[in-house]
This record gives structure tokens, sequence and C-alpha cells, in this order.
């Protein structure tokens, strides 16, 4: 029986829906003391004093500690740029001296309730002197990543362009909001001599790395343990300086130390995705030819640094030519501080922001050569035969059939149907437009292990560097394994997620389980079955991989209210060999409401002292289930030469396509009207005063 290529249903929901799952806040520690923070009320505020002595006396609570309790503790590392420069900014555990966002973590209170804990936490008597908040990212005041990058004769094409397109773009930052926030519990093992962290991450080798660093504890003195995760979606890459403080305290006191962030806190502190402005432009061929790309990105960066923080922006800049071959690009990054939470990955992490800006310029120069839009795609696409493609930016994509997703696409939607539904539509007064938008997708990349060994029952156990926070590795690697195998899938028992039992990893995000963990299992599988070993552990290699595909989208404006429809959304995929038909579509269709809410309703806001203004669900809209448009879905497979499975990644493609899609949907149906594209997100306030504003 070949299992790879099933739809086979998750067996880890079992698990899930009958409350057998084990989260965070679910462990419990003998004598354990829980934690609570305060936090910074100012954005950028000199620290003048810390009295925590009303806190240390309150009913409950064993300590409370400050930065200068904590003042042998680093800052968590800064994360690098291939040929960029990084400032050496990381989070520090406990402000001192300065704070420079609102929610910033000030003092710990550890008491033996949870209630305890926070009453004593509204006690601490910190006083502070403001200063003025720095919330542009176009304010260079203050740089942390510097980047920048061209090749070929990019002056040269737009001197000879026959038409120019620019424009300026701003996507706005977004709140993760995953289930379940995030957490520690931390414990000390004197006989040992090992610090053992429980914490919801998306992997455990990155938060042994940064708190190996934070700490200065040999990495071999510290296990860390990851439970179920519910939901991260890039937000628990790496860990927040309150797991250094939990960890640091648990060291400290000689007592487990327990920490659950509420919402509240994930709102303001947790670190965002997305924040950047672009200034972009094409040079083009009155023939329809994308000659050259420049840019200018101006990323939003936060206060401090997260070892994860540098790579959004990056990913951005080194995927702005897109599907397309544009033969010449100069691309510059500069990411700046601000007072506000640090950013760092959140799903597509850089992809989507780097296809809405170059799927938004294709559709102007579209326009301006009043060439259709899905030809002027096909005409400059990376065609099929030339991958592997080396793109002007310098990143070598593996496969793809860019212009057989845009086909595919465009066949989902019914396109010339509903070109005739629009021309029907505009005839009756109605604001409608169609769109389209490509993906890029980096997956896969570096290196990733397994560790195979067959039981004495027949049965196999599979360890993994790569650890599911709901993508379902525990059936699709138990599928993987079955048919290297020759075994059912519930013969396979899947163990990750503790760093003492699992072989070392690089982890789960970038849509990399799959292509990476997957090969390192099938290349175990096959080394133990070709030595007649019982138990094998590789470490599988591989160059970054290049998913693809095409979104497209209807959309209707109604003109009394600027409320958006969605009318119609479709995927066309191209992650390679798909592994589990059922799951992957779940990851597109999961991917994809996220994108919308991107595109209807998400965005943190700061008003001009940098307090939030979307600290809660009353006041950041996520999507509900009646909000979500009719969303057709399709694979196209060109499997990857980088890995025995074929297979490069999806888990991050709805996020990107989408965004793109909807925004050019939406200038179609504006430019009807004689008005200009907006940003997202595409809120009812936003489109009705674009509407109005003629009248005013």
């Amino acid at each position: 029986m070949t299992y790879v290529g099933r739809p086979l249903p998750r067996a880890e929901d079992v698990r899930f829906l009958t409350g057998r799952a084990r989260y965070l806040a679910d462990l419990e520690e003998d004598g354990v003391l829980h934690a609570a923070f305060a936090r910074s009320p100012h954005a950028h505020a000199r620290l003048v004093e810390v009295d925590t002595e009303a806190a240390a006396s309150a009913p409950g609570v064993v300590a409370v500690l400050t930065g200068a309790d904590l003042a042998g503790v680093g800052t968590l590392p800064s994360g690098s740029v291939e040929d960029g420069v990084v400032a050496d900014a990381g989070h520090p555990v406990l402000a001192r001296g300065v704070v420079r966002y609102v929610g910033e973590p000030v003092a710990l209170v550890l008491a033996e309730s949870r209630a305890a804990a926070e009453d004593a936490a509204d006690l601490i008597d910190d006083r502070y002197e403001p200063l003025e908040p720095v919330l542009s990212p176009r304010d260079e005041s203050n740089i942390l990543v510097r980047w920048s990058r061209s090749r070929g004769d990019v002056e040269g094409a737009f001197a000879k362009a026959d038409r120019l397109v620019s424009c300026s773009f701003t996507i706005p930052r977004l709140v993760a909001a995953p289930l379940e926030g995030r957490g520690a519990l931390a414990r000390y093992d004197a006989a040992e001599d090992v610090l053992v962290v429980h914490c919801s991450a998306q992997d455990p080798h990155r938060p042994l790395a940064h708190l190996s660093h934070a700490l200065g504890r040999d990495p071999e003195r510290i296990r860390i343990v990851i439970p179920d995760v519910g939901g991260a979606f890039g937000s628990k890459g790496a860990i927040g300086p309150e797991v250094v403080a939990v960890a640091a305290a648990a060291l400290r006191l000689g007592r487990p130390v327990k920490w659950v962030e509420d919402r509240l806190e994930n709102f303001l502190a947790a670190y965002q995705g997305r924040g950047l402005e672009a200034d972009a432009e094409l040079a083009v061929s009155a023939d329809g030819r994308l000659l050259a790309l420049r840019a200018h990105l101006h990323a939003d960066l936060g206060a401090y640094l997260y070892p994860t923080t540098p790579v959004s922006g990056h990913t951005t800049a080194m995927l702005l030519t897109g599907a397309y071959a544009i033969p010449a690009a100069e691309v510059t990054l500069v990411g700046a501080a601000t007072n506000k939470p640090p950013t760092g990955p959140y799903r597509g992490a850089g992809r989507p922001e780097a296809a809405l800006v170059i799927e938004r310029l294709v559709e102007l120069a579209a326009r301006e050569l009043g060439v259709d839009p899905f030809e002027l795609r096909r005409r400059n696409f990376v065609p099929r035969e030339a991958f592997p493609y080396e793109t002007a930016l310098g990143w070598v994509y593996d496969s793809g059939d860019y212009e057989r997703c845009l086909d595919r696409a465009l066949e989902l939607l019914g396109i010339e149907d509903r070109r005739a539904e629009r021309e029907k539509a505009r005839a009756e007064g109605r604001i409608v437009g169609i769109g389209a938008g490509m993906v890029i997708e980096r997956c896969g990349g570096l290196w990733e292990s397994a560790r195979v060994q067959v039981e004495p029952g027949g049965g196999v156990v599979v360890w993994t560097g790569s650890s599911p926070h709901g993508q379902g590795h525990e059936t699709t690697f138990a599928q993987i394994a079955a048919d290297e195998l020759g075994i059912a899938p519930d013969d396979v028992t899947v163990r990750w997620g503790d760093s003492h039992e699992v072989p070392p990893g690089i982890g789960t995000f970038a849509s990399r389980s799959v292509a990476m963990g997957g090969s390192a299992i099938v290349q175990a599988c096959r080394e133990l079955r070709e030595t007649g070993a019982s138990s094998v552990e590789v470490r599988f290699e591989s160059p970054l991989l290049f998913s693809s595909g095409a979104y497209a989208a209807a959309v209707e404006i109604e003109r009394a209210t600027g409320r958006l429809h969605v009318l119609r959304l479709v995927a066309a995929d191209d992650p390679g060999k798909v592994i589990n038909p059922l799951l992957a579509e779940g990851q597109v269709l999961g991917a994809v409401v996220q994108g919308l809410g991107e595109c209807l309703a998400e965005e943190a806001v700061y008003d001009e002292e940098g307090q939030p203004r979307t600290a809660s669900f009353a006041d950041y809209k996520l999507l509900t289930a009646a909000e979500i448009p009719s969303v057709a879905t399709a694979f196209v497979e060109t499997p990857s030469p980088h890995n025995p499975l074929g297979a490069k990644g999806v888990g991050e493609a709805g996020a990107i396509g989408t965004p793109a899609a909807v925004a050019n949907a939406v200038a179609d149906a504006l430019a009807a009207e004689g008005l200009p594209g907006l940003d997202p997100p595409f809120t009812e306030e936003r489109l009705w005063q674009a509407l109005n504003a003629r009248e005013g």
C-alpha cells in the first residue's frame, strides 16, 4: 500500500478533540510559583525607579525581581542577515534605565498563586520620565538592520524604458493572535544540574540556543520540552524575555516557576508581523517586458531585535522580482527602531509583502500599457524550461510552472464569465473588480535530522527535529515512514519536542517540515532498510526550495457603506510533491483566512504617543466563519530536484497570494470609478472615504 499522496485524516485529532492534549497551561509541578509581570505604560521613557516594597509584602508573594536583580542575565541574541549589517540590539530580560515600548517587562512577581502574583504586580510603584517616541520606520535616526543589493544594468534599463511605473505601499503591522498564548514552566534539577523548561514554542532547538545565550549556560545543562502547541504562525519561533526571566527565577529560587500569557499581554508584548513601507518602481518596454526593478524598503522593526526579527525584511527584499524574469534589480532594506513591540515572522514572513509590492506594480504596468494583466504576467514569467533559475537578486528557484498555475487559477475563477458579470454589474452602477496575485514561497533549506528505530514488537518509532503546532506532522511523517518501510501508518509512532530525546534540528517554520524533516525520515528509513540496523540517525541537507502558485479574486464594494465583499477566491498552488492532499488543502485554507483578515480588517494601530489602540479583540478584528467567501483550491505539482520526496511546501501560500489578489481586485474595482488603489486593510471606513473623497 502506498500512503504518500493519500488524503488521510489526522490521527492526532483524536487526542485534540477528546480533550487529551496537553498544553503548557495544563502542566503542573509540585511547589510551583506563578509569575506575573509589571509592564511599562509608556512607549518611551526613562525608568527612574521601581519600588517593589508594597508588592513584596503582599499576601502570597515569595519574591519580586527587577532588572537590577537579573543584572547577570544577558539579552536575547539579535539575529543576522546574509551580506547585511545588524545592530547589537537584543531584547533585555527586564528593563533597566529606559523602556522602549508599551508592555515592555519591568519587574517580575513570583507568588503562590497566579491571582496573588497579578494583584501584587499592580502594587509595584514604577516612576518614569516620558521621552519622545519614534513611530515611523521612515525615521532613520536609529537603524537596526541595513542591507542592499544591485545586479544587472538597472540604470541602463530605466534610461531606455518606454514606461516607468512607480508606487508607494504601506503594509501594516499584524497581531499573530494564536489561540494559545506564549508561556513557560521552568524548574531546576539540582541533582543533575539541568534547567528544564517546558514552553509553548515552534521547536525545542531555538529556545535552547536563545536561553543558553541569555543565561550564559552550557546548552548541555538545559533541557527544552515542547508540549502540544495551540498555534504559532511564526510568533513562537523565538522565545520572549518573559521565558528567560522565568528560567532565571527558577534557577535563583530553586522552585518551579510558571508563566502563562494572557490575551492582553499577547497584544501588548508578543512580537508582531509585517510592518513595512515600500517605494518601488518598474522599468517597462512598450511591448510589455519588465526590464528592471528598483525598491527602497522601510521596515518597522520595533524597539529591539529578536533572533528572528531581521528575517522578514530580508526575505521581502530577496523575493521582490517574484515570478518574473526581470533581468536587473536594485533593492535597499533599512530596518528602523520604533517605540513599538519588536516584529518577527508571521505566516509568510516577508513573502506576502514582496508579493503585494510586485503584483501591484505588474497590475499598474498593465493598466499603463493597456494590456491584459494576465497576458502581461505570461509574457514575463520565468519560463518552465529555465529552471533552475537564478533571479536578479541572487536566489535560485528550483522548479515551477507559473503559467500553468495561473491558467488553473483563472479556470477555477471562471474568468470569462467573471469578466462578463463585471461588465454587466458596472453597467448597473455596481463597483466590482477582478484581480490576481502570484505566489513565490521560499521554503526548506539548511538541514534537519531524524532518527528511526524498530521496536521489538515490530512497530517503528520516528524521532524528528521538526515539531508540530497544528500542521499534522504525526500523520504526515507516519505516512512517509510507512511507505519507506512497507508498514501501515498506525505502526509508526512519531516523537518530537524534547531536546534531550530528539536529534538536533533547525525546527518548524517557513513551510520546511515535509521537505526537510520528511526527507530526513526518508533517508533514515532507507539506511535502516539497507543496513539491517535497528536504530539509525541521519542529517539531511538541502539548498532553499521555492514553491509557487496563483491566486485570483472577484470582489464587490458597496457604494453606500464601503463594505467589501469577496465574492470568490481561488488558489492554484505548486508545493512540489503533495504528501497528504487533505492536510495540504487545510494549510492553504487556513492561510487564506489569515490573508483575508489582513485584507479586510486586521491592523495593529498606535497613536501619536505610541499607545496601542488595538489591544483586545474589541478593537482588533479577526474574521469569523460567516465572513469567509467561497474558496476553491487546486494543486499543480512540479517536484523539487533537491530532496527524495520532491516536496517543497505550502504552509504560507494562502497568506502570500490572498492579499495580492484581493488588493488587485479592489484596485480594479476602484479604477472603474477613476480612483487609485489603496493599501490594506480594506475596511468599510477606508473604502467609504475613498469613494466619497471626490464629493468632499
